[in-house]
């Protein structure tokens, strides 16, 4: 089984005509890399050097057009087989119908590099069992979907989740959503700079959000929240010591409304405009991040406190609830109680090129104090 960090999305192109440029120019200007074809399509046309084909064999003689060390995908075991013989990747695609036909998927597919599956059901129950059954092993295994929705509740199914799918659908729309998740995990790692604090101050009071998202947190992790588009300040998870009520590690209390929280894809959002369903950024302290799932968005009147500092070379601040429970990240990876942090004291900060427009990355000039 592959690193769930990294799932792979194979695009079923083997339904796609020829005249549906728009669909190709999208797939050539994502992060697909993997696009499943049939033999005749790998004769007549021609794909961009970064596409990674996997070609569907039907006969002895589709044999022909695989080259060493490309991937060869049949239902035909005994095709398979010569295929490795040549020197190709192999990849056996099964649909599975009962118990005695999934018992005997998952050996079949112990033989090959990858395995597609497909169910008569639409119960997760069989992949789950799929996957406690590869998991100890190299075979790749992927899961027939249609939908981006099904491809997400795939990646989740025992946590694991299934190491990629096959996405065969030709909805532009649908396309887009999964290139976004696969632009989302080459974020890779963020860096993360120390904040030198010039100025602490109460402001008054306004409204702060809470963001709790349907997942646990970690100690040393936490959301990058900040007032300008240059950068955001590390506030943690509420997964330090409260003394009067319980931890809630699902939670970051991040900031006044007007805050931006960092996103995946590189994108911001206002915190007043996220709700459930919303993605948001999970950071740790050594940079690595994660994608969550917002389950609600809760707004209160409170005392706020301005952090402002300077890190890289610019300036950057946040409003957090004035309160000793509020914690923030020092440079050295320990968390800070927010009333307690005195000017001179070193913070965890993400620093980036200003300007941004609904969220997104822009260059013009913006100026934000």
């Amino acid at each position: 089984m592959a690193d769930k960090n990294n799932r792979q999305i194979w695009f079923d192109g083997r339904k796609v005509p020829p005249e549906r440029q728009d669909i190709w120019s999208l797939i050539n200007n994502s992060p697909i890399q993997k696009i499943v074809v049939h033999s005749e399509q790998r004769r007549s046309e021609k794909y961009p050097l970064k596409t990674e084909l996997i070609i569907e064999i039907k006969t002895e003689e589709d044999l022909d057009v695989v080259k060493s060390g490309e991937t060869a995908l049949s239902t035909d075991q005994g095709l398979l087989d010569l295929a490795k013989k040549r020197g190709c990747q192999t990849c056996i695609c099964i649909s599975v119908s009962g118990k005695e036909a999934l018992e005997q998927s998952w050996q079949d597919a112990l033989k090959y590099d990858y395995l597609i599956v497909d169910f008569d059901l639409p119960t997760n129950i069989p992949l789950e069992l799929i996957i406690a059954r590869l998991q100890d092993s190299s075979t790749v295994l992927l899961k027939q979907v249609t939908t981006f929705t099904e491809t997400e509740v795939v990646f989740g199914v025992l946590e694991k989740g299934s190491d990629g799918v096959l996405f065969a659908n030709t909805d532009i729309d649908e396309i887009m959503k999964v290139s976004a998740y696969l632009a989302g995990q080459d974020v890779g790692n963020i860096d993360l700079h120390p904040l030198t604090v010039m100025e602490i101050r109460n402001i008054g009071m306004g409204l702060r959000a809470c963001i709790d998202t349907t997942a646990m947190m970690a100690q040393n992790e936490g959301m990058l929240v900040g007032s300008t588009s240059q950068g955001g300040i590390f506030v943690c998870s509420e997964t330090h010591y409260l003394p009067y009520m319980n931890l809630r590690p699902f939670r970051v209390n991040a900031g006044a409304i007007h805050s931006y929280i960092w996103m995946p894809g590189n994108a911001a959002e206002y915190l007043s405009d996220l709700a459930a369903g919303s993605k948001v950024l999970c950071v740790n302290t050594e940079g690595k991040s994660r994608t969550l799932t917002v389950g609600r968005v809760k707004m209160e009147v409170r005392p706020l406190l301005l952090i402002k500092g300077e890190a890289a070379g610019k300036e950057i601040n946040v409003i957090v609830q004035d309160d000793w429970h509020i914690r923030v990240m020092g440079a050295d990876g320990s968390p800070k109680n927010a009333s307690l942090i005195r000017p001179g004291d070193q913070l965890l900060a993400y620093v980036c090129e200003p300007g941004r427009h609904v969220g997104i990355k822009v260059n013009e000039t913006i100026i934000e104090k």
